[in-house]
């Protein structure tokens, strides 16, 4: 009995982890430096030439009632799963044709494992 409540004491504090836990948010961060000059990720950051990207995981795409984003993204319907943001950040032309965001995309996964990972911290 001893041994499971030192395992669940060991395992409860890790319940509230981000889903993504595949990538590294510290150099995430770093990688982010290339979207900050369209985006930011602060709490009440506004937005730029895209929308501000604070608490997008999870976020229906096409959602902030204060930016105007292209019909395709609007058409889209889709949510930003993990799967999805790691599908916009590695082509966001690929994801969603004839969006108008002209960034190509990352080409290192790894790069966008912790791009999505440091946009978790972003709540």
């Amino acid at each position: 009995m001893r041994f499971m409540l030192l395992t669940l004491a060991a395992i409860v504090p890790f319940a509230d982890a981000p889903a993504f836990a595949a990538g590294n948010a510290s150099h995430g961060a770093v990688i982010f430096q290339r979207c900050v000059m369209c985006h930011s990720a602060e709490k009440n950051g506004g937005n730029g030439l895209g929308p501000n990207l604070f608490a997008v995981a999870g976020r229906k795409a096409a959602s902030l009632p204060d930016f105007c984003y292209s019909p395709a993204l609007k058409n889209a319907k889709i949510a930003w799963s993990d799967d999805k943001l790691k599908a916009w950040v590695s082509g966001p032309a690929r994801l969603v044709p004839g969006n108008r965001m002209a960034f190509p995309g990352l080409t290192n996964p790894s790069d966008a494992d912790d791009v999505i990972a440091y946009l978790h911290t972003k709540r």
